[in-house]
């Protein structure tokens, strides 16, 4: 007969044994850094280091932009207000949730090749090219100016992305920043500077004499 161990069992952070099983939730635990940003893991999608290194780089600062994006179209939604209060609080939500399934797209782009995506919005905010707003409300035509300047910095990271993606035979990066974030940039680009246009509410046409 095998006698019992002496060597007692190793008490948790609540008090029980470590080796029991318990409903207790285990609290409290850290854990270290397992990939650093900036770092990759190899994996077999045929792609040399170095290109994977250089696309993750450009996805992070679209992505950057793209989280930043998102946040000022939802600070908008809130804050618009006047006659065009309700067809733009509901546009900028709109925009906003699709810029959010971009930001999704992105971040699992740069994960699949290896890196690590940028997860938190103070992350972001060091690496957006997207100038600050204010922490007030502005004026609807200031909102709409600011977002389309926000579009329009983030649309030439994408086009840079896209001809260096290209060139370096990441088909999967290209794909997805010509048919996903490209298109989808441009195409709210159009429905929010067509809100400052200068036309009157309704033109009047006279009929022939």
């Amino acid at each position: 007969m095998t006698a019992p161990s002496s060597t007692p069992r190793r008490p948790s952070s609540n008090g029980r044994a470590a080796n029991t099983i318990s409903p207790e939730p285990r609290l409290g635990q850290r854990g270290p850094e397992v990939q650093a940003f900036g770092t990759l893991r190899q994996l077999p999608i045929g792609l040399s280091k170095a290109v994977r290194g250089e696309s993750c780089r450009l996805l992070n600062e679209i992505l950057a932009d793209s989280m930043v994006l998102t946040a000022l179209y939802k600070k908008h939604h809130w804050l618009v207000a006047g006659p065009t209060f309700y067809q733009l609080h509901l546009l900028f939500d709109k925009h906003a949730a699709e810029q959010l399934e971009l930001v999704d797209l992105i971040a699992e782009r740069v994960q699949t090749l290896g890196g690590i995506a940028v997860g938190d919005p103070r992350h972001a905010a060091e690496l957006t090219s997207i100038p600050r707003p204010p922490d007030g409300a502005e004026a609807v035509g200031g909102m709409i100016d600011r977002l389309l300047e926000a579009h329009e910095g983030t649309i030439l990271g994408v086009r840079k992305a896209i001809e260096r993606t290209e060139e370096n035979g990441d088909a999967g990066s290209n794909d997805l920043l010509v048919g996903d974030v490209l298109r989808r940039h441009e195409l709210q680009v159009w429905f929010i500077a067509e809100h400052v246009v200068e036309m009157p509410p309704v033109a009047v046409t006279r009929g022939a004499d």
